[in-house]
């Protein structure tokens, strides 16, 4: 059994993520299961539908301006990266509440603006054949939620909640509970494939405990530099995805 799992990361992460995979060749994608949080997400519901290649084209193309200011300027995240930090050094009982606090109290775009933006970036609101696994937690119950096919749940809802940066964007209502970013306590939620023989992660944020049969892909020092100071800045996409096309060029099999 295969698994790939895609990591949490911003804009510039789903365009880096989306360059790797197209520099690795579509033979990545021949999996059991693909496993999304936050940014990842974004990339396992697109690869379900198109092919690497045909993502990597939809990172580099420009966007026209009012694209780019649909979930508004590029926030700082100074801040946000402290309570992230915060919340990874507190047990789970403590620290998803904590974060749920800012994610149902903070004032962001409306939901229903947000949930249309990530749907509307997807090539389709439809789950694809292919197994996916999308992650979010649950604001009132504080527990981590999986969501599959079977899940009856779109797609595009189960993203945006996934992608809802606590502070940043609005949690997202599904059956009656609402939903935050599944990158609250493991940016790539890699234990969910823990049993699977191999497991490739492809993580723009490092993972804390990634399983002990994985191969894990971080960005090199030029991915780095390309993805820039702020990863929810649309200018990063671009240099983003160009540089993780070259480093999984890099690392194809010669």
């Amino acid at each position: 059994m295969r698994a790939l799992v895609l990591g949490g990361g911003g804009v510039a992460g789903i365009a880096w993520e989306v360059g790797i995979l197209h520099g690795l060749g579509e033979t990545v994608l021949d999996v059991d299961m693909i496993v999304g949080t936050s940014a990842g997400s974004v990339v396992a519901a697109a690869l379900g539908h198109i092919t690497p290649e045909e993502a990597y084209q939809r990172q580099t193309t420009p966007s026209p301006a009012s694209a780019n200011n649909a979930i508004g300027p590029a926030p700082k995240l100074d801040k946000l990266l402290e309570l992230f930090a915060k919340a990874y050094s507190l047990p789970p009982e403590e620290a998803v509440p904590m974060v749920a606090d800012l994610s149902l109290s903070a004032d962001t775009m409306p939901e229903e603006a947000f949930v249309k933006v990530i749907g509307g970036n997807l090539p389709s609101n439809e789950w694809p054949d292919r197994d996916i696994s999308v992650v979010a937690y649950d604001t009132g119950s504080a527990q981590r939620t999986v969501f599959t096919r079977e899940s009856g749940v779109d797609l595009g809802l189960a993203v945006a909640a996934s992608c809802s940066v606590p502070g940043v964007f609005p949690p997202v209502t599904i059956n009656g509970n609402r939903y935050m970013d599944g990158g609250i306590r493991m940016s790539n939620n890699a234990d969910l494939v823990a049993g699977y023989d191999e497991v490739l992660i492809i993580a723009p944020m490092t993972e804390l405990a990634p399983p002990p049969n994985a191969k894990v892909i971080t960005p090199d020092r030029e991915a780095f530099e390309a993805m820039g100071g702020n990863v929810l800045d649309p200018a990063s996409r671009i240099p983003s995805a160009q540089a993780g096309l070259r480093q999984g060029r890099s690392l194809r099999p010669h």
